[in-house]
């Protein structure tokens, strides 16, 4: 059984960092991304990565303040975030698709697998 568990979360002051890790169980997966859902607003696109084809993307809000890697067994993806800013706060999510993307998709619809995800507060 596939599973993605977030966990890393909390509340930080402006200017701050964390780091988000997702745990993945059942099979590894290629092509994985991180979206973000903040209240009252749709679930958005933060950053995603396809280790076949080692290309990145990552949303203009966060270019150059986050960084989507993996764990060197690949069982664990993370999401270091820096320079946290109070609009970063939302409930964030790791996700995954079935098979290998060349591109790693921007569009939720397009990802199988979604862990429960993790609250990110960030304080003025």
């Amino acid at each position: 059984q596939v599973q993605l568990v977030e966990s890393g979360g909390g509340l930080v002051q402006a200017g701050g960092s964390l780091r988000l890790s997702c745990a993945v169980s059942g099979r590894t997966f290629s092509t994985m991304g991180w979206f973000r859902q903040a209240p009252g607003k749709e679930r958005e696109f933060v950053a995603a990565k396809s280790w076949s084809s080692i290309r990145t993307s990552y949303a203009d809000s966060v270019k150059g303040r986050c960084t989507i890697s993996r764990g060197s067994r690949d069982y664990t993806v993370y999401l270091q975030m820096n320079s946290l800013k109070p609009e970063d706060t939302a409930v964030y999510y790791c996700a995954a698709t079935k098979g290998d993307r060349f591109d790693p998709p921007r569009v939720a619809d397009e990802y199988d697998y979604w862990g429960q995800g993790a609250q990110v507060t960030v304080s003025s």
